[in-house]
């Protein structure tokens, strides 16, 4: 006779305590459909560690969603992403089960054991790796509370070295770049502004952002480096940006006409949106402990540009 299936508990209820943890993300987006989860059988980075959440928490009733601070797109990667995930207190009390051998005297930390799980899950050579789980700090939201996003793009023109282990993770771009250019032009940014001809608009997001850093470098190995931080970036900012600045570089547009485009809010056909696959999110940038909940308020508020 089949044994019955284990019972699986009841949802608890609205009332239910939770507790928000905070998760520190690092992956490589080549082999991902972006991270907003999609239905199968397209791969994203939400879906592959919100599945190991299910084998986690497979016997805790409903699995808990993810919320990220930067919904990257279709082959961008992550070294800094930040995530958070809310757990009852049955989720979180069964993550302190003792870790198998000595501990050598150290204390037990369940939730810094969901990290190591998830990531024993995905595998030694998964192309995603939780750099930590932690308890989060009261009013961390891992979307709302940031203060600011920052990437890096990279480059490597007829100046710099071609290295196939980087082929995933730099634009080989065709043409000598003048970075002291592509410098000016990205200083003119700078600043609170309607970047409407630098997204692909979505309906009801406004595309009001302070960019607050935006410039190019060329480092050691003789790549070029686009850094381009900012309170927030709408849908596609980045690699647009980075596209003017390429353009100017390459002497097809003057210096001074990316800020033009800005103000006039309408791109057409000037200078094209850069690949993802040279795009990386480094680092988002929160508040003190103890300002995280009055900077989530804030930001849920929507922008708007003033004259």
């Amino acid at each position: 006779m089949n044994e019955a299936a284990p019972a699986i508990p009841a949802p608890e209820s609205d009332a239910t305590p939770y507790t928000r943890l905070r998760l520190d993300i690092a992956y490589d987006g080549t082999n991902f459909f972006g991270w907003g989860k999609q239905p199968p059988p397209l791969r994203t980075v939400q879906g592959t560690i919100e599945d190991a959440l299910a084998i986690v928490f497979r016997r805790f009733g409903v699995i808990p969603q993810l919320v990220v601070a930067g919904r990257t797109d279709a082959g961008v990667h992550a070294t800094g992403q930040v995530a958070h995930l809310d757990l009852t207190d049955t989720q979180l009390r069964s993550l302190d089960r003792p870790r198998r051998g000595n501990m050598g005297g150290r204390r037990y930390d369940g939730p810094a054991s969901l990290a190591r799980r998830i990531n024993g899950i995905t595998g030694l050579e998964s192309d995603i790796f939780v750099k930590q789980s932690v308890i989060a700090a009261d009013g961390f939201d891992a979307r709302f509370s940031p203060l600011w996003r920052r990437y890096e793009y990279r480059i490597a023109d007829n100046l710099s070295p071609r290295d196939p282990r980087q082929r995933n993770h730099t634009l080989w771009y065709p043409a000598t770049l003048d970075v002291d250019a592509m410098n000016v032009a990205a200083n003119e940014l700078l600043g609170l502004h309607d970047w409407a001809a630098y997204c692909k608009p979505r309906e009801g997001a406004t595309t009001v952002r302070t960019l607050e850093r935006f410039s190019f470098r060329r480092t050691e190995e003789g790549i070029v480096l686009a850094e381009v931080r900012a309170d927030a970036f709408c849908h596609s900012m980045v690699r647009s940006l980075v596209g003017a600045g390429v353009y100017v570089g390459q002497g097809k547009i003057d210096s001074s006409r990316p800020a033009d485009i800005r103000d006039e809010r309408s791109k057409g056909s000037e200078f094209k949106v850069m690949p993802a696959k040279g795009l990386s999110l480094v680092e988002v940038g929160y508040p003190p402990d103890d300002e995280l909940g009055a900077r989530a308020e804030l930001t849920r508020s929507r922008r708007e540009l003033f004259d």
